[in-house]
């Protein structure tokens, strides 16, 4: 059942020539996945899968290289303290975990129960309207959006990869081409999809890069910390 899900590596040498294609390795141990030995230079991975880390410092988006049953090993901008714990939330589902280690821009998680990665990578069966949907940020900052010669300034309630959702909004830009210029972001196209109660849900016309938006998401989480630090 879980063959598919298993990648197994020959060589190092291997590892290196498919990099371009490397994508999230699943392991039934109930192991936590521990650092690698050196980590290759300039590697693109652009199929490995996207999670929501929230912590004490924040919500923020990793990415898994690894992940078995007992934890993961993922990429991460910015890492919580070893001891911290950590909510980590895949296919709509929230996982427990304790961080255990970091290491070069990787950290190490232990579920605080093993994990069902059947049930999991499958995620929950449509029904009642349900879709699993990729993690979202509550990111409370504010933006633009042009919708032709008209400006809305808007609060950008949460974002992810492929869109976000801001308001107030009215509710004729439902289905009109739009350009959102949030803080310290590019200005970013897309569409309005759905509208509800002055709210509106933005879908990119190309997704944000992985490394862009968790950039842009550790400068925040900084500078947040910076300011409850004067305040203290």
């Amino acid at each position: 059942m879980f063959h598919s899900l298993i990648r197994r590596r020959s060589s190092r040498a291997a590892e290196l020539d498919s990099a371009a294609f490397d994508s999230t390795t699943v392991s039934l141990s109930m192991a936590v996945p521990r650092p690698p030995e050196r980590r290759a230079e300039q590697r693109v991975m652009p199929t490995l899968r996207v999670a929501k880390m929230t912590s004490a410092i924040g919500e923020q988006l990793v990415r898994l290289r690894n992940m078995s049953a007992g934890g993961v090993m993922a990429d991460c901008s910015r890492c919580p303290p070893v001891g911290e714990t950590v909510q980590i939330e895949f296919n709509s589902q929230s996982i427990p975990g304790v961080v255990v280690w970091i290491r070069d821009g990787l950290i190490g998680i232990k579920f605080d129960q093993g994990v069902d990665l059947g049930e999991l990578f499958a995620g929950r069966k449509p029904r009642h309207g349900f879709r699993p949907r990729p993690p979202r940020l509550e990111v409370g900052c504010g933006a633009s959006v042009k919708l032709g010669k008209l400006y809305y300034k808007v609060e950008v309630h949460d974002m992810s990869l492929g869109g976000m959702k801001v308001g107030p909004i009215d509710e004729y830009c439902i289905g009109e081409k739009v350009v959102v210029v949030v803080e310290s972001l590019r200005p970013i196209r897309g569409e309005v999809r759905w509208y509800s109660d002055r709210r509106a849900g933005i879908v990119f016309d190309q997704e944000l890069s992985f490394e862009e938006l968790a950039e842009w998401v550790g400068k925040r989480l900084e500078l947040a910390s910076l300011k409850a630090s004067f305040r203290h």
